[in-house]
């Protein structure tokens, strides 16, 4: 879900997706039926099942996408990548999605214990800290990589096993939060390695979600980046070094109307996107 969103109370992300509504009058042309054509697609080949001499998959800057970690999986929407969730989402969903012709990002909290998820019984108390804002959810101790690392990799296994592109893990910037544990820029920089590491062993892709302070040092350990409301907070520039880089951008605001970010968005090279908080079919592109 979310983790921008998270500085926010939940129980005002019905009144802020009323004024998105409100905001947003006219229907957005994703949600007519039949197979919906993205106009900047970008359809150039990274939508195959084909891999670089690397092993892994590499995105490139402008490739539409599509974001779904909620509700019943939508596979209509007519752009190259989708990224949805690692643990609901079937083996047979990923097979149906590369036969359309996506690559197939895994959602998995790599930085956050969910009491929701299958192993949640796996994850000793000690490691466990404070809710990150969103119900069922706890910070992770990330400097207790002996008992992590082997979590994470049934995690990455998982993926590896549905057939998944990448990864995209979350809450990978704890040190920055009250996690209730001391973690410092080191701690977390080191934790981010290895789940980048973990996910190249496996022939993934994996993605830098957020942690805008640590992509000078991160931007060569990461095959793309997500990230959530960069333009609300008037830090998009920050991601720079990733379009540099040959890698792409995954951006999605929730808050500003498309015309508040897409010119933007189309400077930087960002693939952008308006979702809403709950992160279900419904989209609006750039």
């Amino acid at each position: 879900m979310s983790r921008r969103a998270a500085r926010r109370l939940p129980v005002l992300l019905p009144v802020l997706l009323a004024l998105l509504l409100a905001a947003c009058t006219a229907p957005p042309p994703d949600r007519q039926q039949g197979r919906q054509q993205d106009p900047k697609q970008g359809r150039d080949g990274d939508g195959g099942r084909e891999r670089p001499a690397g092993g892994h998959w590499q995105p490139r800057p402008g490739l539409a996408w599509q974001w779904q970690l909620s509700g019943r999986l939508d596979r209509s929407v007519d752009v190259p990548v989708y990224d949805v969730d690692g643990f609901t989402t079937g083996a047979a969903d990923v097979a149906a999605l590369h036969r359309d012709g996506r690559r197939v990002i895994c959602y998995l909290s790599t930085g956050a214990w969910e009491d929701f998820r299958p192993d949640a019984g796996d994850f000793p108390r000690a490691v466990v800290g404070r809710p990150n804002g969103w119900e069922g959810e706890r910070w992770l101790d990330i400097r207790r990589i002996r008992v992590l690392e082997p979590l994470m990799a049934r995690r990455l296994d998982m993926c590896r096993a549905k057939g998944f592109d990448a990864v995209e893990p979350d809450n990978m910037d704890g040190y920055r939060n009250r996690t209730g544990f001391p973690l410092t820029a080191a701690d977390q920089l080191r934790y981010n390695r290895l789940v980048a590491r973990l996910a190249h062993e496996r022939g993934l892709a994996v993605g830098l979600k957020n942690d805008l302070d640590q992509i000078p040092q991160l931007v060569g350990d990461f095959d793309f980046a997500v990230n959530e409301q960069c333009a609300e907070y008037a830090e998009c520039e920050r991601l720079t070094p990733f379009v540099r880089a040959g890698k792409a951008v995954f951006h999605a605001e929730y808050e500003l109307p498309v015309a508040r970010f897409c010119a933007q968005s189309r400077r930087l090279g960002l693939s952008s996107l308006l979702k809403e908080y709950e992160l279900g079919p419904w989209r609006r592109t750039c």
